[in-house]
């Protein structure tokens, strides 16, 4: 049997190695400080929160409790049990009750906008020119959930329709469902694929988007055309490269805005004429209504976002006026003049913010029974866009949280 000898290291073999090894350290603390991981701060709950149990009435008064900053929200954020704030790159899911934090997510960018669905907190954090860093997180405990890359601008907003989401563009917009998967994308991308796709309208700026029945309406603004046109695609077309058009017609007005859509109909606005418009899937013109239209702040969003939310019936407010509108036909049911926003479902009644605090509305009438007095001293913010969760009423005045029990 023959020994065989091991081989003898020499000083330069030993010297090799330990330059490797560290440049293996170094390219993984290279890789590692410029990474998102490094920039970002994580901090799930320990615990998840409890959800809210359900108001059974609408309380005789009511006081502040917690005031909070949010410039990343544009109305008040609920990812299931909890309110979710957004500034300076980080997003905080508070208790409802008392604005506890709950959890944190930070990151070293700039949030372009906070939204919600799925029960879950959606932050988009700005990388160079884009809004495309997409991070969604559960609303109960703050842990990550799925994320994407987008390729949406600067100024985006996020939409919902209780089953897809839409950021919004003015040349370009997509829609995600809940894995946040890309289903359709409408406008000009950066990396066009399908150059001859004649249904991105290349000559078109969007101004205006609205969501609804898994459906998302636009505005487009286009060269050499006589007015506005109003375009309604599916969120959810067969093919994610070739987007669904289910309607498109000209309005022959260069004011105008789409208002909310459904599976069958498409309201917009026509600041020119003071008229709201109602259109079938065809394009025919149903009803038209004459409404009074105040002048709506700049909110810093890449299109215009008219001021509306969903209980049951869509709620608008007109920049004078907060109209109820019939959930499937989209007709104005009633009226409340000289509002300062869109209403929220509070119990069986309908609070709409005013001048004195948060009036009382019976739903199906649209009378007026009491006002709730709110001290909005110092506040000159345009519009008011109300909230309730469980026992907490919330108002987003500009990029204040206001959150009153």
């Amino acid at each position: 049997m023959t020994l065989v000898r091991p081989e003898r290291r020499t000083k330069g073999d030993i010297v090799v190695a330990l330059v490797l090894t560290i440049a293996v350290l170094g390219g993984a603390v290279t890789l590692w400080w410029f990474s998102s991981a490094r920039a970002t701060e994580s901090s799930p709950a320990a615990e998840p929160v409890d959800p809210a149990s359900p108001a059974r009435r609408v309380p005789d008064r009511l006081e502040q409790v917690w005031q909070a900053p949010s410039s990343a929200t544009p109305h008040p954020v609920l990812a299931g049990p909890t309110v979710v704030t957004g500034q300076n790159g980080e997003v905080l899911g508070r208790d409802p009750a008392d604005g506890e934090v709950r959890w944190r997510y930070g990151r070293d960018k700039s949030l372009c906008t906070v939204g919600a669905e799925w029960e879950r907190a959606i932050a988009v954090y700005r990388t160079g020119d884009h809004c495309n860093a997409v991070t969604s997180l559960d609303g109960s405990d703050g842990s990550r959930e799925p994320q994407r890359n987008s390729d949406v601008g600067v100024g985006t907003r996020l939409l919902s329709d209780g089953n897809y989401v839409t950021a919004t563009g003015s040349r370009l917009l997509e829609t995600w469902r809940s894995d946040l998967v890309r289903t359709q994308q409408y406008g000009t991308p950066t990396d066009i694929k399908i150059p001859d796709n004649n249904l991105r309208r290349p000559e078109c700026d969007y101004s205006g988007t609205a969501v609804g029945d898994r459906r998302v309406a636009v505005i487009a603004e286009c060269a050499g055309s006589p007015g506005d046109r109003v375009t309604v695609l599916e969120a959810h077309p067969e093919d994610n490269e070739q987007p669904e058009e289910v309607m498109s017609t000209v309005l022959g007005s260069e004011r105008a805005d789409v208002v909310a859509v459904t599976g069958e109909r498409v309201a917009v606005v026509l600041r020119d004429r003071k008229q709201l418009a109602v259109y079938d899937m065809s394009g025919v013109l149903l009803e038209s209504h004459a409404v009074r239209l105040g002048t709506l702040p700049d909110t810093g969003a890449n299109v215009r976002i008219e001021p509306t939310t969903r209980a049951g019936d869509v709620y608008w407010y007109t920049g004078k006026d907060t109209l109820a509108l019939d959930g499937e036909t989209l007709a104005p049911v009633w009226t409340a003049r000289n509002t300062l926003g869109p209403a929220t479902r509070m119990a069986n009644e309908r609070l709409i913010p005013v001048r004195n605090g948060l009036a009382v509305h019976d739903p199906a009438s649209g009378e007026r029974t009491r006002t709730l007095a709110l001290d909005r001293s110092g506040d000159d913010a345009p519009v008011v866009f109300p909230e309730a969760v469980g026992k907490t009423v919330l108002e987003q005045r500009g990029d204040q949280l206001f959150a009153y029990r």
